[in-house]
């Protein structure tokens, strides 16, 4: 039964019949094709190859004697190396004159090649004369560089540095270059006097190298003397080629070293060695002959294959095409179809799935029509609520030093208070837990506006010991607690009378308390128990039906979801005048037992 099934799936028929009637035909065009172009590919490939680093080493030979060139201009300049020798004990007038002449020689030079970035002269004393940038910013250290150290050891000869991704010496200079460069002497005695360096654009380089890549993933490398890699088109190591050491300037070596071919040669002038490799997958030569033998085999095959699959297709085309008719009852908007169709087991999948996807889309379309007017005020809402908190603290700050400036130090505390303030309430992305020593901070913020506002008629008693200073609470608890004490207790007292607030914290069994109480109007009973009622029912609306006390709502949810339904808020009326909400909270683990020690 399970084989039967199986052979039912229009996956298994359709593979088993093309396995049937395509193998024959794919493996005799595979052998003709793979017998036809294995010995043109042996051949042709090796002697492109050939051809190809023949052409490129010799354009490098051009390029590097022409800077060789270069480079003997300034070091047989007798009149340079005579000004470059002079001593420095010069008069001031004489010494001008004879950098300016310096630099026009520099200048003559470097105007003569439209491919070069920078001239450096560096004399051993440490002066140095540039032409090239408008702006010359010297590296201080560049003596103790290693190109520094190779061009002093080069005795004269030309030292070939390489490519490099910005200037070796000019910190302003950031375009590749390439840079060569020879030491200087005295034409006289002979001495050494400096060096000359050269940073020339790379293009000539690179497009050489790139000339060299049969295809798109060849690797090219320019390696100069102890395996050191002057330019190259990939991060990947060069190969080694033993045979390369032993190689003239022009010999050409072809390796196959497994599914690559590897192709190097050896330029003589500079000490120089060229390496391209090439993927077979990316050799390909000309196969004329096997094109015209695949143009008659190929629409053969396509003939083949479109009766087969005419055949093949009658037999699953019929609950296709039913399929298909309920789909554009679908589109009409009718949702309430559903379709029976027994045919192989995929389209019988098919079939369940689409009869899913009906159902789904007509009860989605019910969601949507349900949540569209809530998304929209939603965005509406997040659109009205975009502000960039960083424009607005900062400007207090910059109203803080403005008034700083002119001696308004009290109501520059009051804004230097209210940025603090709203720097720290707009900061949530850390998560929504503080330590009491920050809400402290916070609550002292917000003081100092009050007291600025209320002209110094509101006094604060705290009472909090250092010891539960880093005690963790939700961000954002005293503050809304201190703000209803003020603005519904203290603020509608006669002017006359002197306000007073208390916050202090009290260790009550295993848990702590945070007191905020003050001498103000009071709170009416009424009032009383709808605050009681919302802070026991969070999240809810009052007794009353009005909204309200969502501040105080929302701090409690934030507390029980902190350390549970056992703990938050609870208000209460003073026993004399006022009111008095107690913030429980419990203590710590580690805090318990060290007490439990110390006693």
């Amino acid at each position: 039964m399970g084989l039967q099934r199986r052979f039912q799936s229009i996956h298994h028929r359709l593979f088993i019949l093309f396995l049937f009637c395509m193998s024959g035909i794919v493996l005799a065009i595979s052998l003709l094709f793979y017998n036809r172009t294995t010995v043109q590919f042996h051949d042709k490939i090796s002697d492109l190859a050939r051809k190809n680093v023949s052409q490129t080493a010799g354009l490098f030979d051009l390029l590097l004697n022409s800077y060789n060139s270069l480079t003997k201009s300034i070091t047989n300049n007798v009149d340079l190396v005579r000004l470059l020798d002079t001593e420095t004990a010069q008069p001031e007038a004489v010494a001008y004159i004879n950098e300016r002449t310096i630099t026009n020689i520099l200048g003559a030079i470097y105007y003569s090649r439209e491919d070069l970035i920078g001239i450096h002269v560096l004399k051993d004393n440490g002066k140095v004369y540039n032409y090239g940038n408008y702006m010359n910013v010297i590296d201080p250290e560049y003596m103790h560089s290693e190109w520094y150290q190779e061009i002093k050891n080069s005795a004269g000869k030309i030292a070939w540095l390489g490519v490099y991704p910005h200037s070796l010496i000019d910190r302003m200079e950031k375009r590749p270059v390439f840079a060569f460069g020879r030491q200087l002497y005295d034409l006289d005695e002979h001495k050494p006097i400096g060096i000359v360096l050269f940073e020339a654009e790379p293009k000539s380089i690179l497009a050489a190298l790139h000339n060299l890549r049969v295809g798109p993933n060849s690797e090219v490398y320019l390696v100069g003397q102890g395996e050191r890699i002057v330019s190259a088109t990939s991060t990947n190591p060069p190969p080694t080629l033993e045979s390369l050491q032993s190689a003239g300037g022009d010999d050409i070596i072809v390796e196959r070293r497994g599914q690559q071919v590897v192709i190097a040669s050896r330029l003589p002038f500079a000490d120089w060695s060229v390496i391209s490799v090439t993927p077979n997958k990316d050799l390909n030569v000309e196969l004329a002959q096997t094109q015209r033998f695949l143009l008659i085999v190929a629409p053969a095959l396509i003939i083949l294959s479109a009766l087969i699959a005419s055949v093949v297709s009658k037999s699953i085309s019929q609950p296709l095409e039913r399929l298909i008719r309920e789909m554009k009852l679908v589109e009409t908007g009718n949702f309430r179809r559903r379709l029976q169709v027994t045919s192989y087991q995929e389209v019988n999948q098919l079939v369940d799935s689409f009869n899913h996807m009906v159902g789904r889309i007509e009860e989605l379309i019910e969601l949507v029509k349900i949540s569209s007017v809530s998304e929209k005020n939603a965005e509406l809402h997040a659109l009205q609520t975009q502000v960039n908190p960083h424009f607005l603290y900062n400007t207090l700050d910059m109203i803080y030093w403005m008034l700083d400036e002119k001696g308004q130090d009290q109501l520059g505390e009051v804004v230097l208070s209210l940025s603090h303030m709203f720097r720290y309430s707009s900061h949530w992305e850390e998560g929504a837990e503080v330590t009491l020593r920050e809400e402290v901070e916070q609550m002292g913020h917000y003081l100092t506006i009050i007291q600025a506002r209320l002209e110094g008629r509101v006094t604060v008693l705290m009472d909090i010991s250092e010891r539960w200073m880093d005690i963790r609470i939700p961000k954002m608890t005293l503050q809304p607690l201190i703000e209803n004490a003020v603005k519904h207790g203290l603020e509608p007292l006669e002017p006359n009378v002197r306000g007073e607030l208390y916050v202090r914290a009290k260790e009550s069994g295993d848990s702590l308390q945070l007191t905020i109480a003050d001498n103000g109007v009071g709170i009416t009973p009424e009032r009383l128990i709808e605050v009681r009622y919302a802070l026991a029912n969070p999240g809810k609306q009052n007794i009353s039906g009005r909204s309200g006390h969502i501040g105080l709502q929302n701090l409690q949810m934030r507390l029980h979801h902190m350390f549970g339904k056992e703990f938050g808020l609870g208000i209460a009326r003073h026993s004399g005048k006022g009111t008095v909400i107690t913030v429980t909270i419990p203590l710590p683990k580690e805090r318990k037992s060290d007490e439990y020690t110390d006693s």
